[in-house]
């Protein structure tokens, strides 16, 4: 099986990859950093025995999106499993240079438009990276920027993952039929460098009992990749391996549809 994962030179993308890699695998890392993304390669390559292709894409960047997918599918027939794990939270408000918010554009429309790149490669499922975060969120598709509302690292990170549910939902009701399948995963509070300036994450990465390791926020992701589970609950959000119930604005399915139209014209 080939697993592209996305966001795989550090944190539970790393940790999953080698995972899968122990696991038999043939894991295809993506990485924004060249040098990070060597790094967790070797490791790979360590587990076991065969080094990995890898790949690099800056998120921030949609023409780095269309160049990374014109490169997969150049390279691969089929990809079994892609799992859209890049992701960033910021407390700044900047734009890309496409115009977006950032969070936005990392978290959802990069991934939105790498996997619609990508649909007709892949042969089993669809994994996104998303969040508890997402029960805060208020999507607006008319403002995925928060252009027209109050705007903060938070609240913007919430509705870039409920983003995340959302973009699930619909994208497995799209692939009805077909044999492939869409879930989506919160991996835990995990002590890692992401959104290193919050108070919150310096409180996990600094008091006792906090977070998880990267291992263990890396089980969900590994579980829906080669687990029945994966295939069984197309369209659901995951936590703690086992599916779980979130809050109407994650899975209703008409806020869905009009995401995904949203979605559409903003990378088009």
């Amino acid at each position: 099986m080939i697993s592209v994962i996305t966001g795989a030179s550090a944190g539970i993308g790393e940790a999953a990859a080698v995972e899968l890699a122990r696991r038999g695998q043939r894991v295809v890392l993506v990485g924004r950093n060249p040098g990070k993304t060597a790094r967790v390669a070797e490791r790979v390559r360590a587990a076991c025995g065969a080094a990995p292709d890898t790949f690099t894409c800056d998120h921030t960047r949609l023409d780095d999106v269309r160049e990374l997918a014109a490169k997969l599918r150049s390279r691969y027939e089929r990809i079994d499993v892609l799992v859209n794990n890049a992701g960033v939270m910021t407390t700044e408000r900047t734009r890309t240079a496409d115009g977006h918010e950032t969070m936005m554009q990392v978290n959802h429309l990069a991934p939105f438009l790498l996997t619609n790149l990508l649909l007709d490669r892949i042969g089993s499922r669809v994994i996104t990276t998303t969040s508890r975060a997402a029960k805060t969120g208020r999507l607006d598709p008319s403002d995925l920027n928060r252009d027209r509302r109050h705007w903060s690292g938070w609240l913007q990170y919430g509705d870039s993952k409920q983003a995340g549910a959302l973009f699930t939902v619909e994208l497995a009701r799209r692939l009805e039929g077909t044999g492939v399948t869409a879930t989506c995963f919160h991996p835990g509070v995990i002590k890692t460098e992401f959104a290193p300036a919050t108070f919150m994450m310096w409180m996990v990465k600094n008091v006792p009992g906090m977070g998880q390791s990267v291992e263990e926020g890396a089980s969900t992701m590994v579980h829906l990749a080669t687990h029945p589970d994966g295939a069984a609950h197309p369209g659901r959000y995951f936590a703690k391996s086992a599916p779980a119930t979130v809050p109407r604005g994650m899975r209703d399915p008409e806020l869905a549809r009009a995401l995904w139209e949203a979605s559409a014209a903003a990378v088009a």
